[in-house]
C-alpha cells in the first residue's frame, strides 16, 4: 500500500489495478495495488471501492487480471475462463448494473474479436476495461451540464451518499453539476445526508466537495425535512445503482425517504444515471436485486458497538424510489421523464 494526494478512486499503473481504499477516508488517503481477481472482488464487496461507475471500471480491470495468466490453447478455452471469471466478478455485488454491464461489454468485445490470437484477446480485454474508464469521465460532464440547466446560482441542493468523483472516473454523476457550477463562478449550496449506516455522505461527500472548494454543509439522514421546511433546499440530485425500465430507481438506502419528502415540500428530484445503471430488462424496481449487507455495520457502526448482543438486524444496502416520486432522469443523452427513461437508450 502506498499513500497518495490524488484522489483518483480507480487506476491502472504499472500492469496493476491501482484503487483509493474509501473505507479509510476521510482520515487517511490509502491505495491498494491488486494483481488478481480475487482482491478486486475483496475490495468491491467491502467497499474499498464503491459507487456504480467505479464499481464497473474496477469489475472490468479485474477481468483482465483473471484472465491475463491464462494457458488457453484456443478461443472455446479462453472464453469458458472468461465467463467463469465474470460470473465470479459478479458475484460481488448484486445491484448495481454497471458492475454486470461492464463485463458484459468486456465479453461481447472478445466475441466480436473470436478469431485473434490469445494474447490479442487479453490485449482486448484490458483495451476496453480503459475505454471504460476514460468513457466514463466523459459521461459525467455531460450529466452534469444537462443537470446544470435545472439549476441556478445560489441555489441550495441536497444529495445522499456519495455520488460524487470517489465513485467515478471524473465529477461524479449527481455532483457533476456542483463542479461545473464552480468552475462558472457559480455558488450553490450543498447539504449531504451522513447516509448511514456507512456514512458515504459524510466521510466521502462532504470531504471531496470541501476539497473542491464548494459550499457543503453536512446533516444527519433525520433533519433533510426539516432542513427542507425552512426554505434551504430547492432541489434534490442523487445517483442511482439501477433505473428500472418503468423509471423507478435504486440507490443508497435511505434515498426513498428523501424522495417522499422532496414531494411533501413540492422539491423537485432528479436522478442522475449514466446509461450504464439503466436496465431496461428490469419491468419495475421490485425486481431490482437488493443487497443485504452484514449486520456488524449496524450493530458496530465504525468499529464501536452501539447495539445489544445478538440484536437481529436487518441491513438493505439499497431502497428503490418509485418512479412517481422522481421529477427528472439525467442521462448523458438528456433529461427524461421516468417513464421516458426507455427513449434515453434510443
Amino acid at each position: 500500500m502506498t499513500t497518495s494526494t490524488q484522489l483518483a478512486p480507480v487506476k491502472w499503473e504499472n500492469d496493476a489495478l491501482v484503487l483509493l481504499d474509501q473505507t479509510r477516508l476521510p482520515v487517511e488517503t490509502i491505495y491498494l495495488n491488486l494483481t488478481t481477481s480475487e482482491q478486486v472482488w475483496g475490495s468491491i464487496r467491502s467497499l474499498e471501492v464503491r459507487g456504480a461507475p467505479a464499481i464497473g471500471m474496477a469489475a472490468a480491470y479485474g477481468l483482465y487480471l483473471g484472465i491475463r495468466g491464462s494457458e488457453a490453447s484456443n478461443y472455446d478455452e479462453f472464453w469458458q475462463e472468461l465467463n467463469q471469471q465474470a460470473d465470479y466478478l459478479g458475484s460481488s455485488r448484486p445491484t448495481a448494473v454497471n458492475l454486470f454491464w461492464a463485463l458484459d461489454r468486456i465479453k461481447a468485445r472478445v466475441e466480436k474479436e473470436s478469431g485473434a490470437s490469445i494474447a490479442e484477446l487479453k490485449a482486448a480485454v484490458l483495451d476496453e476495461a480503459l475505454a471504460i474508464q476514460k468513457e466514463d469521465a466523459e459521461v459525467c460532464r455531460t450529466i452534469g451540464e444537462y443537470l446544470l440547466t435545472l439549476l441556478h446560482d445560489g441555489m441550495g441542493i441536497l444529495t445522499h451518499c456519495n455520488p460524487g468523483a470517489l465513485a467515478t472516473a471524473a465529477y461524479g454523476t449527481a455532483t457533476a453539476p456542483f463542479y461545473l457550477a464552480k468552475e462558472r463562478g457559480w455558488n450553490l449550496k450543498v447539504y449531504a445526508d451522513e447516509t448511514r449506516p456507512v456514512l458515504q455522505g459524510a466521510r466521502l461527500t462532504a470531504f471531496e466537495l470541501q476539497q473542491a472548494g464548494i459550499d457543503v454543509t453536512l446533516i444527519c439522514d433525520n433533519m433533510a425535512a426539516m432542513v427542507m421546511s425552512q426554505g434551504k433546499v430547492e432541489a434534490v440530485i442523487v445517483g442511482t445503482d439501477r433505473v428500472a425500465a418503468n423509471g423507478d430507481v435504486a440507490n443508497k438506502i435511505g434515498t426513498y425517504g428523501v424522495a417522499v419528502l422532496a414531494k411533501a415540500h413540492g422539491i423537485p428530484f432528479y436522478v442522475a444515471a449514466p446509461l450504464s445503471s439503466v436496465d431496461l430488462d428490469t419491468p419495475t424496481g421490485a425486481d431490482i436485486p437488493i443487497e443485504e449487507r452484514p449486520a456488524e455495520e449496524i450493530t458496530h457502526g465504525l468499529g464501536k458497538q452501539v447495539a445489544p448482543d445478538d440484536i437481529k438486524v436487518y441491513n438493505p444496502a439499497f431502497d428503490v424510489t418509485p418512479a412517481k416520486y422522481i421529477t427528472a432522469i439525467v442521462t448523458e443523452t438528456g433529461i427524461f421523464k421516468p417513464e421516458e427513461i426507455g427513449n434515453s437508450k434510443k
